[in-house]
C-alpha cells in the first residue's frame, strides 16, 4: 500500500457529511497553530468575523449568546437574495455549553432563547467544536446534531459552509469572496443531496 492510500486527505471545499438522521459534520484543515483557531471560536471580536459576536461564559453549562450580522460577512455590494433577506441580521441565538476541553473541544447546546425571547432557530440542537493539531495547521472536525427536521438539515448545512469558508478566509487573512451567492448555490446543492 503506498503512502498517498494513507493519508487522510481533507478538502476544504467538501460537502458536509450526513453522519445519521438529523446530523452533519464538517472537515476542515486550518492554519494553526491550535490556539489561534481555537480564538477564532471563542473570542466574541475573532467570531464576529465569520459566524457571531456574542459572549461566552467558558465552563461547563455556561450561557453561549450569538449575535448575527450575516449582512456584515458578505462583500459590500453582494446582493442579498429575496429568501434570504430575514438572515442579513440581527438575528440572536443562544446556548449553554455542554463539554470544554480547551484548546481542543467545545459543545455547547444551539437555537435557544435569548433573554427570554424567541429561539433563534426554533429548535435546540448541539454544535461541537474538535480541533486536532496536524503539523502546522488544525483539522476542525464540526459536528451538528440533534436536528429535528430536515429544514433544519439544510439550513445548517448550507450556514455551516458558508460560515466555516469565511473562517478559513480569514484566518489566510483574506476578504470573503463570497456569502450570499455562495450560501443561494449551496442550499441548492444541499436541498438535492439530503435524504428526503
Amino acid at each position: 500500500m503506498n503512502n498517498l492510500s494513507m493519508k487522510h486527505v481533507i478538502d476544504n471545499d467538501a460537502y458536509g457529511t450526513v453522519l445519521e438522521s438529523g446530523a452533519v459534520r464538517f472537515q476542515r484543515l486550518l492554519p494553526g497553530p491550535i490556539e489561534r483557531v481555537w480564538d477564532y471560536i471563542t473570542d466574541p471580536e475573532k467570531r464576529a468575523t465569520w459566524l457571531a459576536a456574542g459572549e461566552m461564559d467558558l465552563r461547563v453549562g455556561g450561557q453561549v449568546v450569538l449575535n448575527f450580522r450575516n449582512g456584515d460577512l458578505a462583500p459590500k455590494g453582494e446582493p442579498v437574495p429575496e429568501r434570504f433577506q430575514k438572515y442579513t441580521g440581527p438575528i440572536a441565538h443562544g446556548g449553554r455549553i455542554t463539554q470544554l476541553d480547551p484548546p481542543r473541544l467545545l459543545a455547547m447546546t444551539w437555537g435557544e432563547s435569548v433573554n427570554g425571547g424567541e429561539a433563534g432557530c426554533g429548535t435546540s440542537s448541539e454544535v461541537i467544536f474538535e480541533l486536532t493539531p496536524r503539523g502546522k495547521d488544525v483539522l476542525l472536525e464540526l459536528t451538528h446534531r440533534r436536528l429535528g427536521s430536515r429544514s433544519d438539515m439544510l439550513s445548517v448545512s448550507a450556514g455551516w459552509h458558508v460560515h466555516v469558508a469565511a473562517l478559513i478566509d480569514q484566518l489566510h487573512g483574506r476578504p470573503v469572496h463570497s456569502f450570499w451567492t455562495m450560501l443561494d448555490r449551496l442550499n441548492k446543492d444541499y436541498d438535492r443531496q439530503l435524504p428526503a
